[in-house]
């Protein structure tokens, strides 16, 4: 439950502090007459992220034992892929996100309602998309057989979305970066766990060999069903027999991505001469 809430809040915060961003500079400009393209924007994109997580759980009952296995698989690997590439842009982005949309909000601004519509749509929109796709594929890998993990999607977004208001209202200051790097952590730990999950899917649907050979088995010490093996299926998506290539898979992913996420950056390139340190808070 609490890597799906970890998820719902990562993901949620960032939907929520976009929203953030793009509300408070209209009103700040004085452009609130903006708003409302604004908000139908939102509006949409929350609309096709719920849609398309409808889709994906509804449409995968319909298919075959294999055909759930062999798409659960395909679209856990591509939901790591893509929240790999997230937590490295946002924390190599996250300095300067405000101020990229506050460039593109001024663009859409000289170009009327459309563009304003398009350009809360366009932000939002991938947050909602990627996030429907990760949830999915985690609560799949995760769950128990219980409410369990959405519920804890729903309380991270939940929170996620308190967050924003607070710090729209000003109310709750944060070293964002900080926050991005320590969650980025947590988040690519939970996706070796998924990536693993996602390959024991195709081995299951006889797309790829090994199903039976295991690396270890230590159900007796850790049984699944015991709170202990819970909490570690919930937090971690351990496995206490997983397959020689799931092992494989879960250390060639997470050992290399952890260290080059938690690597020191590099200054910029373009920069002349050292800047002192910037604390980055919203």
């Amino acid at each position: 439950m609490f890597a799906n809430y970890l998820i719902g809040l990562r993901e949620g915060l960032e939907a929520s502090l976009v929203v953030c961003i793009l509300i408070a500079y209209l009103v700040k400009t004085d452009r609130r007459d903006a708003l409302k393209p604004i908000w139908i924007g939102i509006a949409i994109a929350v609309g096709l992220a719920l849609g398309f997580g409808c889709a994906l759980e509804f449409g995968s009952q319909e298919l075959t034992f294999e055909a759930q296995e062999a798409l659960g698989g395909s679209l856990s690997i591509i939901a790591v892929c893509l929240v790999t590439w997230m937590v490295f842009w946002m924390r190599r982005t996250a300095r300067h996100l405000k101020a990229d949309l506050h460039g593109r909000l001024d663009a859409a601004l000289q170009m009327g309602t459309g563009a304003l519509v398009a350009t809360a749509f366009l932000a939002v929109g991938r947050e909602g998309l990627e996030t429907s796709l990760f949830v999915w594929t985690s609560v799949r890998a995760s769950s128990d057989g219980t409410e369990g993990p959405l519920i804890g999607v729903l309380l991270g977004i939940a929170t996620a979305v308190v967050l924003g208001y607070l710090f729209y209202r000003g109310a709750l200051r944060i070293n964002l970066a900080k926050f991005f790097t320590w969650t980025g952590a947590m988040l690519v730990v939970v996706a070796a766990g998924v990536l693993a999950y996602g390959f024991h899917d195709l081995q299951e649907a006889d797309f790829l060999p090994g199903l039976t050979n295991k690396a270890f088995d230590i159900s007796e010490t850790i049984p699944p069903d015991s709170w202990y093996g819970t909490l570690l299926k919930g937090v971690l998506n351990f496995q206490p027999d997983p397959t020689v290539l799931q092992v494989v898979v879960w250390s060639l992913y997470l050992v290399p991505t952890l260290a080059f996420f938690l690597a020191p950056s590099r200054p910029d390139k373009d920069k002349a001469k050292p800047a002192a340190p910037v604390r980055e808070e919203v």
